[in-house]
Order: structure tokens, then sequence, then C-alpha cells
């Protein structure tokens, strides 16, 4: 089976362009927002402590500013990050991309993992903010991600992610095949984690994914038949 030809605009246009390296500099987030807008991407997702800085740099722009709360293994208590989620949104975070207690699910405590959203939801919702949930998914069985589709897709998010990035593996195209035949059509799907060619994330949005989160956007979309609008 040959792979699609890869729609470097449709890409571009569904790029969450990425930078949480822990030694990130005021210099990385300057590059990676200009990069956004010059480059037509959806949003940026930057460390919480530089959403301040990328909402200034993206003011007036398209490109949406994201950051991830409980990042990157998801066990901390649901009150620290509720804590980070109240200050994104102080800070001016668009999307808040959620890391959940993926632990808990390993352990089959689906109560805790229904709680923990449930407490999450409401304070974020009512600041008018998109919810993004990272699964993990190359760590969950299909059993776990169907399960987590149907308890995150009833309590009202906007996305599943597959990852984070730091797990053992990242985005596939069968994980998200396997969310999009588990969410209802309102629930979108952001593949990330390893993805580092357009070939590969086409066929993530062919697979259903209408996001896609990495850190290579500008490799990707670098194409002799894409040219950047400055």
């Amino acid at each position: 089976m040959s792979s699609p030809i890869p729609d470097l605009k449709k890409i571009a246009a569904a790029i969450d362009h990425t930078q949480l390296k822990p030694g990130t500099l005021v210099h990385d987030i300057e590059k990676l927002c200009y990069e956004a807008v010059n480059y037509g991407f959806a949003a940026v997702c930057v460390p919480p402590l530089f959403v301040k800085l990328a909402k200034k740099l993206l003011e007036g722009q398209t490109p949406k500013v994201a950051t991830v709360i409980g990042f990157p293994f998801g066990y901390s208590a649901v009150e620290a990050k509720l804590s980070e989620a109240l200050l994104a949104i102080v800070d001016g975070a668009d999307e808040l991309d959620i890391v959940i207690n993926f632990t808990a699910i390993k352990n089959n405590d689906w109560a805790f993992v229904a709680n923990e959203i449930n407490n999450l939801l409401p304070v974020i919702k009512n600041s008018n903010k998109i919810v993004k949930v990272i699964i993990e998914s190359s760590v969950l069985t299909d059993d776990e991600i169907v399960k987590c589709c149907t308890l995150y897709a009833a309590a009202g998010v906007d996305f599943v992610k597959t990852s984070t990035g730091y797990a053992s593996g990242g985005a596939s195209v069968h994980a998200v095949e396997l969310m999009r035949k588990n969410l209802p059509p309102h629930v979108s799907i952001k593949a990330s984690g390893g993805i580092r060619t357009a070939e590969f994330a086409q066929q993530l949005l062919d697979a259903g994914a209408s996001r896609i989160g990495c850190s290579s956007g500008v490799a990707i979309v670098e194409g002799e038949t894409f040219n950047a609008a400055y």
C-alpha cells in the first residue's frame, strides 16, 4: 500500500507547533511563535512559564496558545492540576493539554480517572478554553483506549490526544483509527509523539486526527511545493 501524497497546507493548518523541552529559552518561544504565524500553524504549545510571553507575541495573530497540565507523567494530584489549569487560564492560554492519570488507569481505578476530569473540566470550560486530554495511548491496551474515549467523551472534552512524547512510543495510525471509531464526531483527536515526516502526518490526518502535535513542524511542511507567506 502506497503512502498518501501529503497535503502540506492542510498539515500546516493542523499543527500545534510544540516546544516543551526542560531547557526551553525565551528565544525558543520567540522563534516558535514567529514560525507558527509564518507557516499558518494552528497553535503553539509551550511550557506554562511561557504562556504570557506566547500570548503577547501572538496578539492579533491566528495561532492559539496551548500549554500542558500535569506534564509529562500525569500522576500529580487533582488539586495540583487544577491549580496549574487556573494559572494557565489567568496567563492567557487558549487551550489546555491535560495529562490524565494513566497510572490510575493501569491500576483499573476508573473512579479516580472520572473524578479527576469531573473536577477539572467545569472550571476550565467555564472560561471557554479548549480541553485536550492526553491518554498516552502507547502504554494503554486497546480496551483501555476505548474506555478512555467513552469516559472523556461523556465528560465533555474537546480533544483526546494520543501521547506526551515522553513515553516509550508516540502516535500510531492504529491508535488514531481506534479513537476515531470510539469517539463521537464532536470530539476531535490530536495525534502527537514521534511525528517527523509529512507522510506520517498525512496518514494520521487520514486516520481521523484533526491536530498534529510536533516539534518538527517546519521540517515537515518545508517542501518544494510549500511556500510560506511572509
